[in-house]
């Protein structure tokens, strides 16, 4: 268009129109979805916004073109702002893409060494892009070493690896809507183990706290629970998806008494509670908003954002995949149920990572 006419040039060139055009897209959510049709496959990313009517393919392979060797095998972590966070399992780093300026950085090994894509739960990391500097960004992640739960920052204006260890705490109250982030470490059919860390920008004025919610086990007598998304979980009756503060928890059913064909029954959002020792139900999704549809591998991703639980389910049946996206808006106790568009480009290719973004800007 900046081509065909000088009157929209001369308009979408302008600083004011630029500056409004991301107003507006500060309040989107996107949905970002990796996927490769075969290792040596350079990966096509595939992103949704919730006020857009159609999937959007992103060129991130040409971002990566002159940085990434032919043949490495990418996985997507994570994706906030303009970042996205990509784990290599052909090096056992991590590379941190900033899709408007269209920079690849090689992020320095953790202090852990080496972490392929099986080391890495989604739960239990964060990206924070710098609200003082859109170029950099906060990279957090928790894990337990030698029995001691310790959170890893890394800081993109520094190149730089901050640790600090956790503390077990018997005061913590968390108030809605403070700066707080939560981060997974375990997660038992019973109980969880969870870092609060006071997102101050700095990490230095407070040591994050650990938390170990319960869940009422009268809540979960009825069947067998499973916290991952392994092969081992098409045998379970309950799979538990974690994210912020919150958890979906997922009752699927079999189907003609087959171990493999899955239906889901029921979606429930638990909380965290205000003193961070038990697990509370928020809310039962209604049927209506649950697919009824027999599904068989089943992934997904949960987040919050200002006051919405939004959960991204992906299910494969007979080698079909197809994503679920659910809302809740806690405030006003409503479901809503987020239509997408044909979800063709999942056909005949493997999953290589799926994430919730918000912030994304524009640079025209």
């Amino acid at each position: 268009m900046k081509l065909l006419n000088k009157y929209v040039l001369t308009t979408i060139s302008d600083r004011s129109f630029i500056r409004e055009l991301n107003d507006g897209s500060q309040r989107d959510t996107w949905i970002f979805v990796y996927t490769r049709r075969w290792r040596r496959d350079n990966g096509v990313l595939h992103g949704f916004s919730d006020r857009s009517v159609r999937w959007f393919k992103i060129p991130v392979a040409e971002i990566l073109a002159g940085e990434i060797r032919p043949g490495e095998d990418l996985y997507l972590l994570t994706a906030s702002g303009n970042f996205l966070l990509f784990a290599s399992n052909t090096h056992s780093g991590i590379i941190a893409v900033d899709l408007v300026g269209k920079i690849v950085t090689r992020i320095s090994s953790c202090p852990l060494g080496p972490r392929g894509t099986s080391s890495w739960r989604r739960s239990g990391m964060k990206l924070v892009p710098d609200p003082s500097s859109p170029s950099h960004f906060r990279f957090m992640f928790a894990e337990m070493v030698n029995n001691r739960p310790v959170l890893f920052t890394y800081h993109s204006n520094t190149a730089t690896w901050h640790t600090k260890e956790a503390e077990d705490t018997t005061n913590w109250v968390y108030k809605e809507n403070s700066n707080v982030l939560f981060l997974s470490l375990s997660n038992r059919p019973h109980e969880s183990t969870v870092m609060s860390v006071d997102d101050d920008g700095s990490m230095i004025n407070r040591f994050p706290a650990i938390l170990r919610p319960r869940i009422n086990q009268d809540a979960i007598r009825q069947c067998p629970s499973s916290v991952g998304f392994s092969r081992n979980d098409l045998e379970s009756q309950l799979l538990h998806i974690h994210g912020d503060e919150y958890k979906v928890v997922i009752r699927l059913d079999t189907v003609d008494n087959s171990k493999m064909k899955k239906m889901m029954k029921r979606l429930e959002v638990w909380e965290i509670s205000s003193n961070g020792e038990k697990w509370e139900l928020v809310s039962r999704a209604p049927s209506e908003v649950i697919s009824n549809k027999p599904c068989g591998v089943m992934m997904g991703c949960l987040e919050r954002r200002v006051g919405v639980i939004r959960v991204a389910l992906m299910t494969n049946h007979e080698g079909l995949w197809n994503i679920i996206w659910l809302d809740y808006d806690k405030q006003k106790d409503k479901w809503e149920w987020v239509p997408l568009p044909d979800c063709r480009f999942l056909q005949g290719s493997n999953m290589a990572g799926i994430s919730f973004s918000s912030g994304l800007t524009f640079s025209l």
